[in-house]
C-alpha cells in the first residue's frame, strides 16, 4: 500500500503540472481526491492491513492528500495569475472617455421644511416631541374638548380603526400625552403625518403633515402667543412677512384665531397670485389652551395657562416655494423634485 500511495502522489503531481486551466485541475481533483477517487479506493483497503501498520499507512495517506491539495491550490493560483496577466495585455481602457456622472438625489421639500421648522423652534427654546400615528379616541377627541356631536368625529371625516382607535386627524394628541405626564412648564412642538378622508384637490390630501406647538406655564397670555407666531413667521419667511389674525372657533382653544401671512410673491402689495388681496392662504390656527383641556390632563387652569397653534407643513411648503398644487408633493415626479 505504501508503494501505491507514493505512486499515486507522483502521478497526481505530474498531471497537475500539465494543467492549462481550472477545468483540468478540477478533473484531476475528482480523479484522485473525489468520493470515488483513486486515493479513496486505496484507503478502503486499509481494513485488510495488520493492526500495527494501519496507523503508519493512515498517516502516509493524509500526507499524500495534503500534498496533492496544496499543489492543486498552487496550480489554481498560477493559472489565475496568468489569466489576469493575459487580460491586462489584451484589455484596453480608454481613459479619455468622459465618466458617467452619478445622479444625486435631493431632499424632499416637505422634509426640508419639516426640519427647518423644527430648527426654528429649537432655537426659540422648544422641545421636539414625537407621537404615534394610531391614536386613542380619548387623546384625539375627548381630552381635546371635542364634543360627541362635533363633525370631525364622524366616520366620514376620520379614519376609524376600531371604536376606540383612529388614525390621528392632527398632531394635537401629542400635546395631550405630554400634558398628562405632569412635567411643567411645557414648551414643545410635534411634527408628523396626519390623516383625514378628504377628497384630493389642489390644496387637500387624505394624508398630510402637521406641526403642533404648545406652551403651558404660569402667566401665559394671548400677547405671548401673538409674539411667538410673529417671530416664527419672520424666522421662516423673512423679516418683511406680515401676519393677520382672524377670529375663529376651535374646541381645544379659547379664544381662537386663524393666521394669514402676506403674499410671498408681492409681499402684501397685491398681485394676481393673491387675487389682489396682498395675503396668501391661511397658514395656521391658534388660540389659548381651553381650560377644559388643561383639566382633562390634570392641570389646574386657575394656576396655569397656555397657548397652542398648529399648521400644515404641506401648506407651509406651498407658501414658501410657491407650489400651486399639493399633488406635486406626493407624485414623486423627478422633474419637480429636482428644483429643490
Amino acid at each position: 500500500m505504501k508503494e501505491q500511495l507514493l505512486k499515486l502522489k507522483i502521478e497526481a503531481l505530474n498531471q497537475l503540472k500539465e494543467c492549462r486551466d481550472n477545468d483540468d485541475v478540477e478533473k484531476i481533483r475528482i480523479q484522485y481526491l473525489g468520493k470515488k477517487g483513486e486515493l479513496t479506493l486505496i484507503l478502503r483497503l486499509m481494513g485488510s492491513l495488520p493492526k500495527e501498520e494501519r496507523p503508519k499507512m493512515g498517516k502516509l495517506a493524509n500526507q499524500v492528500r495534503t500534498i496533492i491539495e496544496e499543489e492543486i491550490k498552487s496550480v489554481k493560483e498560477d493559472i489565475s495569475a496568468k489569466e489576469q496577466q493575459g487580460r491586462i495585455k489584451t484589455e484596453v481602457i480608454d481613459v479619455t472617455i468622459p465618466g458617467r456622472i452619478p445622479k444625486i438625489g435631493r431632499r424632499h421639500p416637505l422634509l426640508q421644511v419639516k426640519e427647518e421648522l423644527e430648527d426654528v423652534f429649537m432655537r426659540m427654546g422648544y422641545d421636539v416631541i414625537n407621537g404615534p400615528e394610531i391614536e386613542t379616541v380619548s387623546n384625539n377627541f375627548d381630552d381635546l374638548n371635542a364634543p360627541y356631536d362635533h363633525p370631525s368625529r364622524d366616520r366620514s371625516d376620520t379614519f376609524y380603526i376600531s371604536d376606540d382607535l383612529v388614525l390621528r386627524t392632527h398632531t394635537s394628541p401629542v400635546e395631550i400625552r405630554v400634558m398628562k405626564e405632569g412635567k411643567l412648564p411645557i414648551r414643545m412642538v410635534s411634527t408628523g403625518r396626519t390623516f383625514r378622508p378628504d377628497d384630493v384637490d389642489d390644496t387637500h390630501s387624505p394624508m398630510f403633515h402637521q406641526m403642533e406647538c404648545l406652551v403651558v406655564d404660569k402667566g401665559v397670555t394671548l400677547a405671548n402667543l401673538k409674539y411667538s407666531i410673529d417671530q416664527f413667521i419672520r424666522e421662516l419667511f423673512g423679516s418683511k412677512m406680515k401676519t393677520r389674525f382672524r377670529p375663529h372657533n376651535f374646541p381645544f382653544t379659547e379664544p381662537s384665531a386663524e393666521v394669514d401671512v402676506s403674499c410671498p410673491v408681492c409681499m402684501g402689495k397685491g398681485c394676481p397670485a393673491c387675487q389682489g388681496t396682498g395675503w396668501s392662504l391661511e397658514l395656521l390656527g391658534c388660540g389659548m389652551t381651553h381650560p377644559n383641556v388643561l383639566r382633562n390632563c390634570g392641570i389646574d387652569p386657575e394656576i396655569y395657562s397656555g397657548y397652542a397653534f398648529g399648521m400644515g407643513i404641506d401648506r407651509v411648503a406651498m407658501v414658501k416655494y410657491g407650489i400651486p398644487n399639493i399633488r406635486l408633493l406626493f407624485e414623486n415626479d423627478a422633474r419637480f423634485l429636482k428644483q429643490f
